[in-house]
Formats: C-alpha cells, sequence, structure tokens
C-alpha cells in the first residue's frame, strides 16, 4: 500500500512520523547516547586489545622456559613451548581482531558526526517538507523523492539506533560475560608468569635409599601438578578468547547489521508499501 492509497488517518499518522523524525534529527540527545555507547565499546575493545598484548609478551617469553626435574643432574624436562605453541597464535589472532574492532568503533564514531551534521538535517527537512507537501495535495511522489527520503532517514538515523540497540543487547546478554572473560585473562597471564620455577634439585647428602626415593615420588608429582595446571590455564585462556571474540563480533558487526538492515526494511516498507499482486492474464483465445 503505497502513501496515497492509505486512508487519511493513516498518512497523517505517517506524515506526523516523518516530522518527529525531522524535529529530532535537529537535537543531539540520540547522538550524545550513541556517541556514549560507542566510547565505551572503544574502551572495551582497547582494554581487550591491551590484555591480548600482554598476554602474547608472557606467552613469548614462556615458550622458552622449560619444567625441570633433575636431580642428581637426571631427570625429565618438559618444555613450556610444546603447549603454549597453539594458544600464541590464537592471542595474537585476536589481538588482531580487537584492533580491528577499535578501528570499528572509531569508523561508527565518523559516521556518527557525519550524520549529525547540519547539512544532512537540512536536505532531510527540504525533502520531508517536498514529500508531505505532495502527499497532502494528494499526488503522487516521484519514486526518486522517496528513495532520497528513505536514504536520508537511514543516513541520520539508523547508525544511532543501532548503536544504541547493540549496547543494550551487550548490556543485558553479554556483558557478565565479557567480565569474566577479561578478568580470566588477566589470571591466566598472572599464572603463566610464574611458569618458570627453579630447577628442583636434591641433596645429595641424603644417603637412605628410601627416602630418595619417596623425595622423587614427591617431587614428580610437583612438576606434574604444574604441568596440569598451566594445560589448565591455557584450555581456559582459549575459551575465553573465544568467548570475546563473539562478543565483539556480535557487538560490531552482527547485531548492528540486522538492527540496521530492520530498519530499511521498516522504513521502506512504509515510504513504498507493497506492490498488489495482478492475478495472471488469461491466455489468449
Amino acid at each position: 500500500m503505497t502513501p496515497l492509497q492509505r486512508s487519511k488517518p493513516g498518512r497523517l499518522a505517517l506524515a506526523l512520523a516523518v516530522g518527529i523524525m525531522v524535529a529530532l534529527s535537529w537535537l543531539g540527545a540520540l547522538e550524545s547516547a550513541a556517541n556514549a555507547q560507542v566510547d565505551a565499546g572503544l574502551k572495551r575493545a582497547l582494554v581487550s586489545f591491551a590484555s591480548a598484548r600482554a598476554l602474547n609478551a608472557v606467552i613469548s617469553l614462556a615458550q622458552g622456559t622449560e619444567l625441570a626435574f633433575q636431580p642428581l643432574g637426571m631427570g625429565v624436562t618438559v618444555s613450556a613451548g610444546q603447549i603454549l605453541d597453539p594458544v600464541n597464535d590464537l592471542v595474537e589472532q585476536f589481538s588482531n581482531l580487537m584492533l580491528a574492532a577499535s578501528v570499528a568503533f572509531g569508523v561508527q564514531k565518523v559516521l556518527l558526526a557525519i550524520g549529525a551534521n547540519w547539512v544532512i538535517s537540512l536536505i532531510l527537512t527540504a525533502t520531508a517538507a517536498a514529500w508531505g507537501w505532495l502527499l497532502f495535495r494528494e499526488r503522487a511522489s516521484p519514486p526518486w523523492l522517496t528513495r532520497l527520503l528513505v536514504v536520508l532517514l537511514m543516513v541520520r538515523f539508523a547508525l544511532p539506533v543501532a548503536t544504541i540497540g547493540s549496547d543494550m543487547v551487550f548490556q543485558h546478554f553479554l556483558a557478565p560475560d565479557y567480565a569474566a572473560s577479561q578478568q580470566a585473562l588477566q589470571v591466566t597471564a598472572t599464572q603463566l608468569e610464574k611458569v618458570n620455577p627453579a630447577e628442583l634439585g636434591v641433596t645429595e647428602s641424603r644417603g637412605m635409599l628410601e627416602r630418595f626415593k619417596d623425595w622423587m615420588e614427591a617431587q614428580n608429582a610437583a612438576l606434574k601438578g604444574r604441568f596440569e595446571k598451566l594445560k589448565q590455564s591455557v584450555e581456559t585462556a582459549t575459551e575465553h578468547i573465544i568467548r570475546l571474540i563473539v562478543i565483539f563480533l556480535l557487538q560490531t558487526v552482527i547485531v548492528p547489521g540486522l538492527l540496521m538492515w530492520g530498519l530499511y526494511q521498516l522504513a521502506r516498507g512504509l515510504m513504498f508499501g507493497r506492490a498488489p499482486i495482478s492475478a495472471p492474464a488469461a491466455p489468449p483465445p
């Protein structure tokens, strides 16, 4: 149903909605809220990027260390690099993604400033006035004028609304996971800093074979405990890194994209309506 095919109250409601949006285009409340959400998201992305770089530095240092149990110069040595190589690659990719997320938030801030420029509001006001004048004169608006109005409405409002909506999704569903995962990365970095234990030695003054065997079993258990703790830290870090990647992909790409697509479909449906389905033509005799 096109605007002219609507009833008079329907046309009035549509024109009123467009008028409200034109009035809002000259106010800065929506942009202020959207900019605050972008700044908060940028801060989170930069904090995660810094955590990723710090974790990468700690892992790179820990990869050159060895977990050693060498009484009397003989024993077992386990290289930490064998465990940390896979997670180090993941951390490097994660830091690159966090840098990309920071850039995405920066681009959003620039686009918000462009959309809030008074020139856009002026062109939107003039276009809406021409479209409304034709609507109340019950004259068909040129398709290009309606398309221009839809495009200007999207430029002016789609990104602020998508930004605020994306932040609402983050605050209600993703914020606890972000806080827990961010804290887990910091804890993992602290644990990996202690991955280079001193070589476990034994005094050669112990002469009793039984006491030496008991001591070796205890030290072997300690080495296994450090090894298992290292593996557990790596597995935990991997899980939380993947969670953070999902969170930032949702906040910077998926949720804003879905919201902007939905807003475009809504505006297009209100302005253009749906073309009536015509009955198939009868075949010629």
